[in-house]
């Protein structure tokens, strides 16, 4: 959503969510406050984002909605305090396992010598099971009682209905027990029962609580990367502060080992530094003055000097933090139908719930069989399991992208991924490197041309002079006077007394020297799309050298992959036919889309959607953001700009198409994942609804007590969320002929694993 500079957005930790119709209502509230523009509530995270308008409102109104609906909404970045949930599980657990232990005889029919009965006292059960009931439970009332208030209905209000109804029934059979016999009445109690559910409640809740946290291992290791402090020069002193206190343009010294604390230019010294975590590049980069470096790298080798210029929620890795955030705190598609659901689910159950009393009570005339069929279905069906489907998913999904080095955007970037037709490559600095390099050199004595060539061209600021220069590398280069630059036709210098000229072939042709002798391995160079550079010496041909923007390793098998699995593929790109026509037959493209200017992209982008294609656009520059923004699925190379990251829906931390694959092959495994939960849930509310209803009674006499309804219910909750964590073990199924799809993994993949290497 493109947000105005008058909108704000931030994400708040909601407290006292029990389930996905907390969720929903909270969403409901929110987006009543005037000013909000939008609110996202996540159950799994449990966080909400929230955007609004400074202008008409401000935290306090919608913290206070927040509030008034029996909720609290603090800043993401409180520290977490002690959950008094593990208090209360621990108390119930005592005392629900003393109930059990006492009615044990009861419930399997068979008396035991010795064994405790009093324990199976409706007196002592009474007392046993009140701190549950009154302590323990109180919550679930509460949060009920505070939507009642709001018209709504929520899981809360099925426990605290189903727990209270057992409850307060058992107490007439306790005071009266002589009234319900003359009736023909039982006297049996459901404390026990009325303790244990709210027990197994509890536990559910805790379990599903560490489950969550679990699920959002990967950004906690992202954040651990950061350095803790940074060692600043102020008023010429070095002095050691947290990295909080860092302000852009401080003068901060990196030591060898350490990692750098934020982005910054370096304006003294020298090092290499592993930006494996970014980029991906096995190899330490070597940094010098002027060189940018990235916050929470790992400087090597020097010691250097750096000028802060982005700190904070500014820098790289933060930016990669707030990206992996609003993924896991956004909502799939697929999502909607489960809210739509969970929306009448809890009403749908409470009039289930009461038809369930009125139809017993009608065809047996037994109270007890009426409330205790009644209260089992209240208590046995729970949205949680439904509300947790898909966000528990997304939330590993993205996590586990980002160890891959592969940003989701958002969580519809997953569910897009499996439903694509159509993939469009651009070309320089997607599919091919972005930097002009030589590929071939035709000549009697290259040696002696590559020398004569690249002094010459050190001289000039060309692209393609510093690509021959970089060739010469590792050649000692003789002195050059009286270079001249000739701007569209070449360069030219005295090397050791010869004038060598270094240009087009029409600029020889002008100047009188024969080209023909050379013409026709120019002409097969030109035709395979490579620029062809002309060497002379002493007025004569030496030879030619062809440069070109090569082809990244792993495109040809990471197109190959993408055509077996249907889609079809385009090139899409400004440079020329014939240059467009060689790199995709390199890389095994059979569609080329040439000389299309940077507006022309999303036209293109455009006329593919409306043929009824679902698009994927891949790019790096500039001149690919309008295509990227267009586009069903805008997925940017790392290495690419700011502007084309912004616009995408997946970026890929790595110059390395194998992301491209991976990306899509997580997004099926995202969605399959999904749909298990989903079913899951359902197949639990169809089938545990009626069976709790008594529906089996009349034929096996078959009734379900309520405290395995309770267990019933927790069990579903924790089952999708342990099924969600399975992703965590994902591995992708692509890779480069057996080679490790990412040679070099980011470190929070293996947290401190690099830095024990370095000790």
């Amino acid at each position: 959503m493109g947000e105005s500079k008058a909108e704000s957005t931030e994400i708040f930790q909601v407290k006292g969510m029990s389930c996905a119709s907390c969720a929903a209502s909270i969403e409901q509230i929110l987006r009543q406050v005037p000013g909000v523009k939008e609110a996202v509530v996540n159950f799994a995270t449990e966080q909400a984002t929230i955007t609004w308008d400074p202008e008409m409102t401000s935290l306090n109104p919608i913290q206070a909605a927040v509030t008034a609906l029996g909720y609290e909404l603090v800043s993401a970045n409180q520290p977490p305090v002690r959950d008094p949930l593990e208090r209360q599980v621990w108390v119930a657990g005592i005392l629900s396992t003393i109930l059990v232990v006492g009615s044990l005889p009861m419930m399997v029919g068979v008396e035991v010598p010795g064994w405790p009965m009093w324990l199976h006292h409706p007196w002592t059960q009474l007392l046993l099971s009140a701190p549950i009931q009154v302590w323990c439970g109180h919550t679930f009332v509460h949060k009920a009682w505070v939507a009642a208030r709001h018209r709504v209905a929520k899981m809360d209000t099925l426990v605290a209905l189903g727990t209270n109804v057992a409850y307060v029934y058992s107490f007439f059979p306790t005071l009266f027990p002589e009234a319900f016999r003359s009736q023909g009445l039982p006297t049996d109690v459901y404390y026990e029962a009325a303790a244990v559910v709210i027990t197994l409640v509890l536990v559910g809740e805790w379990l599903e609580s560490r489950a969550k946290r679990e699920t959002a291992a990967a950004l906690k290791q992202l954040l651990g990367l950061q350095a803790k402090t940074a060692l600043v020069i102020r008023a010429g002193q070095e002095q050691t502060i947290p990295l909080e206190q860092v302000q852009v343009g401080d003068v901060i010294r990196v030591r060898p080992g350490e990692k750098i604390p934020v982005d910054g230019v370096v304006i003294s010294g020298s090092s290499t530094v592993d930006e494996a975590m970014v980029t991906g590049e096995s190899l330490p980069v070597l940094k010098q003055e002027g060189s940018e470096v990235i916050g929470a790298t790992l400087n090597k080798t020097g010691t250097f000097q750096m000028r802060a210029t982005r700190v904070g929620q500014e820098t790289v890795l933060a930016q990669i933090v707030q990206m992996v955030q609003q993924a896991q705190n956004s909502k799939a598609p697929i999502q909607k139908l489960a809210d739509q659901i969970t929306g009448w689910f809890v009403p749908a159950v409470l009039a289930i719930s009461i038809l369930t009393f009125i139809t017993w009570f009608w065809l047996m005339g037994n109270l007890t069989l009426s409330l205790v069929t009644a209260a089992t279905v209240l208590i046995i069906a729970c949205p949680c399991a439904l509300g947790l489907a898909t966000p528990t998913s997304i939330l590993v999904a993205t996590g586990k992208g980002a160890e891959l080095g592969i940003l989701f955007k958002h969580a519809a970037a997953l569910e897009l991924g499996q439903r694509l037709t159509t993939v469009v490559f651009d070309k320089t600095g997607t599919l091919t490197r972005g930097q002009p390099r030589v590929t071939q050199i035709h000549s009697r004595d290259p040696q002696i041309l590559i020398t004569q060539a690249a002094a010459v061209e050190y001289h000039s600021e060309h692209p393609l002079a510093a690509a021959i220069v970089a060739y010469a590398a590792q050649t000692s280069l003789p002195e050059v006077t009286d270079f001249l630059a000739v701007p569209g036709q070449g360069v030219q210098g005295v090397v050791q007394g010869s004038p060598i000229h270094i240009g087009t072939q029409a600029w020889f042709q002008e100047l009188g020297i024969p080209t023909q002798a050379y013409e026709r391995q120019a002409s097969t160079w030109e035709q395979e799309g490579q620029t062809v550079i002309w060497v002379a010496a002493d007025g004569q041909v030496q030879g030619l050298m062809a440069l070109a923007d090569t082809l990244k390793p792993s495109a040809p098998e990471v197109i190959a992959h993408l055509k077996s699995l249907g889609l079809q593929i385009i090139l899409l790109t400004g440079d020329n036919p014939r240059t467009a026509a060689a790199i995709a037959h390199q890389a095994g493209i059979p569609q080329v889309i040439a000389q299309v200017r940077p507006e022309e992209k999303a036209a293109v982008i455009r006329q593919l959607q409306q043929q009824g294609h679902r698009v994927a656009m891949v790019g790096d520059g500039i001149n690919d953001a309008p295509a990227l923004a267009q586009a069903d699925l805008g997925i940017a190379v790392g290495t690419g700009t700011d502007v084309a990251i912004a616009a995408s829906d997946i970026t890929l931390l790595r110059d390395d198409l194998t992301g491209i694959p991976i990306a899509l092959d997580l997004s099926r495994a995202t969605l399959t994942n999904i749909r298990q939960n989903l079913f899951f849930a359902y197949l639990y509310n169809v089938l545990g609804i009626p069976i709790a209803a008594g529906v089996l009674f009349p034929w096996w006499g078959v009734l379900l007590n309520p405290m395995v309804a309770g267990g019933a219910m927790a069990l579903s909750s924790l089952s999708v969320v342990t099924n969600a964590l399975r992703l965590r073990s994902y591995q992708p199924s692509f890779s480069l002929r057996g080679v490790p799809q990412h040679p070099s993994p980011p470190p929070w993949a293996h947290p401190g694993k690099r830095e024990s290497a370095q000790a």
